[in-house]
């Protein structure tokens, strides 16, 4: 039995499951530092430190090899974040857990529908978050999140704090939030869910579309690996000439964006943890370079025609002029 619990958005799917989970000040997360900010906050709402490890530079996402070395006897959990829709190597990431008898929470926000080893995203750790912020591939017509866990106990408890903490209306046994899913939002996803398979097909296919057309351009596009099913809530390529690059699209009216343009450990926010700059080699050339390009499922190939022959141009403009 899986169980699964709206709440208000992504995040709080997030934080929740890890309070659920026991996971509270004093303890360790260890997570990756090229995400959203809201992977490493969601750890720091309860009282955690998030300690980072750097990504697989094919993939983008937890790179299983310094997990060990970044654990400590404060160690309670791990947070993969399965990035721009492909998930993370799940099946070393599970063993180190279960050496070491350390909580999964799967960070699935951008990844509805992918799969590892013919497993969904969101079926493979002791729980997971997923966000239906309205720029997802499964968005509510506003801010949404649902918590998923196999273990009774953990559902039970993300009920009770998105709730005030109740199981019953004022009989509140903890001091919970008030994060519940809007009711609206909840029969927008309903609507939704019916349609989700097919739109990630299109997708699918309009980033098969991308990668014949990039052939033979130079430019770097995203790798799906042979075990997985991207499911391309991302769409991104990479030039060390990215600023020209975004603004000489952006004058042909192609937007662009970036996902994300700093590691968590270079901001401010994070100072306190007392990382530096040069930690993470990966996470950090990554974030310079990355960019996003248009994505979405009812994507023609006109459209990426007009976008591929635009970054085309571009690319062999920075091999005459590398940056």
């Amino acid at each position: 039995n899986t169980y699964a619990v709206g709440v208000n958005n992504g995040t709080s799917a997030l934080h929740l499951a890890l309070l659920a989970a026991g996971i509270g000040p004093g303890d360790e997360v260890i997570t990756v530092p090229f995400t959203f900010i809201a992977s490493a906050s969601a750890i720091h709402y309860t009282g955690a430190k998030p300690v980072f490890v750097d990504i697989d530079p094919v993939t983008f996402t937890m790179d299983p090899a310094p997990i060990e070395a970044a654990i400590t006897p404060r160690t309670k959990a791990i947070v993969p974040v399965h990035l721009y829709g492909q998930m993370a190597d799940m099946d070393p990431i599970m063993a180190i857990a279960k050496k070491y008898n350390l909580f999964v929470l799967e960070d699935s926000a951008p990844a509805h529908g992918a799969e590892y080893n013919g497993r969904r995203a969101g079926s493979i750790g002791d729980a997971a978050g997923f966000s239906f912020y309205p720029g997802k591939n499964m968005g509510a017509a506003g801010e949404g999140g649902i918590t998923v866990a196999p273990h009774a106990e953990i559902n039970r408890k993300v009920r009770m704090l998105r709730d005030w903490g109740a199981e019953k209306k004022y009989h509140h046994e903890i001091i919970g939030y008030n994060m519940r899913l809007e009711g609206i939002q909840g029969a927008v996803l309903r609507v939704k869910l019916k349609y989700i398979e097919k739109w990630t097909e299109m997708r699918r296919a309009a980033a098969a579309r991308y990668n014949e057309m990039f052939e033979g351009t130079g430019v770097v596009t995203p790798v799906e690996l042979p075990n997985r099913r991207h499911v391309y809530h991302i769409y991104q390529i990479r030039t060390p000439d990215r600023a020209r690059w975004m603004d000489e699209l952006g004058k042909k009216g192609i937007q662009t964006g970036i996902h994300y343009p700093f590691p968590l450990h270079t901001l401010k926010a994070f100072d306190f943890l007392g990382y530096k700059q040069g930690q993470f080699p990966h996470s950090e050339k990554i974030a310079a370079e990355t960019m996003s390009i248009p994505m979405f499922p009812e994507l023609t190939a006109v459209q990426q025609e007009e976008v591929v022959s635009a970054v085309a141009a571009l690319a062999k403009q920075t091999e005459l002029h590398p940056a």
